[in-house]
């Protein structure tokens, strides 16, 4: 358990109260929550230094799960210890999960206004545009920071994700495991007729759900869940063609219209994407099941920093960690570029098609902000619906 900064350590109820007040707030993803922990823990309450934060921060982005999650986890960590871990992780997580809970409930059980089904739909549409941009994101800065003798491989990697996650579905997590262990093949000095055997595409007839013993009940629920949150690299994002090719596709728990809907809601609630499990959880069977769900896709972030957040440092300095990442990380952001497919797809009505397209210039031209997006495009999907537009029920 850390010490260095004890004489000052706050108590566990200024944890429950401060990451709790981030996990209400804690609106527009990732960069939104990493300055809220930033400005709480070094320019506040200088709890930690600023070099101690930035890199927590490169740790957490370097680990598989949603990273700020995990680096909520570990900074309440650093200052009191496993119980500070578990009371503000699940501060942070709480509030968001509660909203997307009851709003599954609302869309997913209950029986709303036309009005409020055309909002949703508004919404829905955005998301392939949301994803576009989140991917971009990602991307941009892993190509700026890569060697040029290593721009082509990023750029394969990157490739392998985007269309691995717009046709394969649920086989994406070979496709990501199998990059890392190319590119850490080829840092090792492995030939290329060896990294080639790890390519993941060729192994595609061991089922990636050969251990769910009961199809489409509670075994499959939290393997989707355990792969969203245990083997997503590159950010919450990422997590979506995963869920989808589960909740749609394989187990049918959701319609295309309502997993739109529930990405939709787990950007316009505070919080983690990873959240999102939730509805899915929900739409599966009811209450019982998004909790389950929840717990599964949060349990391997708890995990990872209560066994290796002493060990951080050292992560960061492991060739071998950084050079699996170096090659998942760049498959990821691809993927997540690669999941606007299916979610555009997924689109039913042509009035949606309209709203996507202005989403699409709304972020990835005019850069403007994610929740303003969809707020606006529900906006616009409400009044669609009270002006007639046909509306998927």
């Amino acid at each position: 358990m850390p010490s260095e900064t004890r004489s000052a350590d706050p108590s566990l109820r200024t944890i429950l109260e401060q990451w709790g007040r981030i996990g209400l707030i804690g609106f527009g993803g990732p960069p939104a929550h990493i300055n809220l922990l930033r400005e709480l823990c070094v320019a506040d309450r200088r709890w930690m230094s600023s070099e101690q934060f930035e890199h927590a921060v490169a740790a957490t982005n370097m680990m598989p799960g949603p990273a700020s999650t995990q680096l909520a986890i570990y900074c309440a960590w650093r200052l009191r210890g496993t119980a500070g871990a578990i009371v503000g992780g699940l501060c942070f997580i709480c509030p968001g999960l509660a909203a997307i809970i009851a709003l599954s409930a609302l869309f997913l059980a209950g029986s709303p206004p036309d009005w409020l089904r055309a909002a949703a739909m508004g919404s829905g549409a955005a998301v392939a545009a949301v994803a576009a941009r989140a991917g971009t994101d990602l991307a941009t800065p892993i190509w700026t920071a890569a060697r040029s003798s290593r721009r082509v491989r990023v750029a394969a990697y990157g490739l392998a994700g985007s269309i691995s996650a717009a046709t394969l579905g649920a086989w994406l997590v070979l496709v990501l495991l199998g990059c890392g262990a190319i590119e850490l093949a080829v840092e090792r000095g492995v030939r290329p007729a060896g990294a080639a055997a790890l390519w993941p595409l060729g192994g595609l007839r061991i089922p990636l759900a050969a251990s769910v013993a009961d199809p489409g009940g509670t075994a499959a629920l939290a393997w989707t869940a355990l792969k969203v949150g245990g083997l997503a690299f590159g950010g919450g994002f990422v997590i979506v063609p995963l869920m989808q090719a589960d909740a749609v596709s394989t187990y049918h728990w959701m319609t295309h219209s309502q997993f739109l809907n529930a990405v939709a809601l787990g950007q316009i609630t505070p919080g983690p994407v990873t959240q999102t499990v939730a509805a899915v959880g929900y739409a599966a069977g009811g209450l019982p099941d998004a909790l389950l769900a929840a717990a599964v896709a949060f349990a391997p972030s708890f995990s990872f920093i209560l066994a290796g957040g002493a060990r951080f440092e050292a992560l960061l300095a492991n060739p071998g960690v950084r050079a699996f990442l170096a090659g998942a990380a760049p498959a990821a952001a691809g993927a997540i570029i690669g999941s606007a497919v299916p979610l555009a797809s997924a689109i039913s009505e042509s009035w949606q098609y309209a709203l996507l397209a202005l989403a699409a210039v709304s972020l990835l031209v005019l850069r403007r902000g994610v929740l303003m997006t969809l707020l606006a495009s529900g906006c616009a999907g409400a009044l669609a619906g009270i002006l007639g537009a046909p509306i998927v029920r």
